[in-house]
């Protein structure tokens, strides 16, 4: 087939379906939109899901990520050690405390944040740890854990690209003291925006419930309901950051298919790398054999020494040919905020530069079709074979 399609093939495309629709008109019918019991049913639901106790609902993976803190008592001068290789909000809830994220490489053969490096980047303000299981495929929550252990840290996992991986044959929610997920548009399970935090403490469950909707008493969300007061507290500052009815009601019906959406993902993967694995100068992702991987990204790296041209000119390439593609992530330490303000510099981390500088994530979402995957594997091979060295 030609790549020369005149169809645009999207990076991304959410797995919604007549479900999913009539779940969300159903809450907008019911005369109840924001907080309420859609809430607590895929708070309860996720939770089982996932083998967690306790299920937070919020309004982002970076309102988890920033309650979570907030529940571990991180204060302004502590040290928190995040990848460099991450998203922005990873590093940037650290900030909001006035506390300084310490950001460490990622792994020479891999985008994961290397044990050996938050090993050393220890120092008597460290706090936490927060581990980024980057594309879907879990950290080494083996060493993680060890060293956390052992120098009196906490976990806040980053698994907003982890639903619903598994490490050494249990679902990432519940290894570190809070895991926090993403359920923003482009993820493997959609509420459209919106994040979940889970946790074996029950204490920091309470807080996170408080903080999330204006640091108000228990049971804020029922003050509108036959069973709720008009009357409440202001037990602390709090903010803006639980769930709707609406986003919970998708979330539910996204659930229920979550682990068909994660076999159709794995067989695309499947599908690029035995079609990818021919073509020289690619490296392919790969997943140790100890854990399942959410297959939310799939990230080719472009070997440089392969080729004339580097990963840019491929991502133009096969824009050319009408096929999508994205980069994760550009790493923290070479943004403004990072290198002006907190001091990190370019050559600082090594792997997570050589890693940067070949990724290309390709389009992996359940409705693509395996002719899209050969599409797209077709438009590389024919940029290859162009740009050979």
């Amino acid at each position: 087939m030609s790549v020369t399609a005149t169809k645009f093939l999207p990076f991304h495309s959410a797995f919604i379906d007549e479900e999913d629709v009539k779940a969300v008109v159903d809450v907008m019918r019911s005369g109840w939109l924001t907080t309420g019991p859609q809430v607590r049913k895929f708070e309860a639901s996720f939770g089982q899901y996932v083998g967690a106790t306790n299920a937070v609902a919020l309004s982002s993976c970076t309102a988890a990520l920033h309650l979570a803190l907030a529940a571990i008592e991180l204060q302004e001068g502590d040290e928190v050690i995040v990848p460099t290789m991450t998203f922005s909000s990873t590093g940037q809830t650290v900030c909001y405390f006035g506390a300084r994220p310490v950001l460490v490489d990622s792994e020479p053969n891999s985008f994961q944040i290397c044990p050996e490096a938050i090993e050393r980047a220890i120092t008597p303000k460290t706090r936490a740890i927060i581990p980024v299981h980057y594309s879907g495929c879990p950290a080494d929550l083996d060493r993680i854990m060890d060293i956390a252990r052992r120098h009196g840290l906490k976990v806040i996992e980053d698994a907003a690209h982890a639903l619903p991986a598994s490490y050494r044959g249990k679902r990432i929610g519940s290894f570190g003291d809070i895991t926090c997920f993403s359920f923003y548009a482009t993820k493997t399970l959609t509420t459209g925006e919106g994040g979940m935090a889970t946790t074996e403490n029950a204490d920091y469950a309470e807080r996170m419930r408080i903080l999330r909707l204006h640091g108000i008493s228990k049971d804020a969300d029922k003050r509108y309901t036959a069973q709720g007061s008009w009357r409440y507290e202001i037990l602390e500052v709090g903010y803006k950051y639980n769930m709707t009815d609406m986003q919970a009601a998708l979330g539910l019906t996204q659930l229920a298919k979550c682990d068909d959406m994660l076999r159709k993902r794995e067989i695309l993967a499947s599908r690029y790398i035995a079609q990818l694995s021919s073509i020289d100068g690619f490296k392919l992702p790969s997943v140790p054999s100890h854990v399942s991987s959410a297959w939310h990204l799939f990230v080719l790296q472009i070997e440089p020494e392969a080729f004339s041209v580097g990963r840019d000119t491929f991502i133009e390439e096969l824009k050319q040919r009408g096929i999508g593609t994205s980069v994760h992530f550009i790493p923290l330490h070479t943004h403004p905020l990072y290198s002006q303000r907190l001091g990190y510099r370019d050559g600082q981390f090594p792997n997570a530069e050589r890693h940067f500088a070949g990724e290309i994530s390709l389009p992996l979402y359940p409705s693509m079709t395996t002719d899209d995957v050969d599409r797209v594997v077709q438009a590389l091979s024919e940029t290859a074979s162009k740009y050979r060295s």
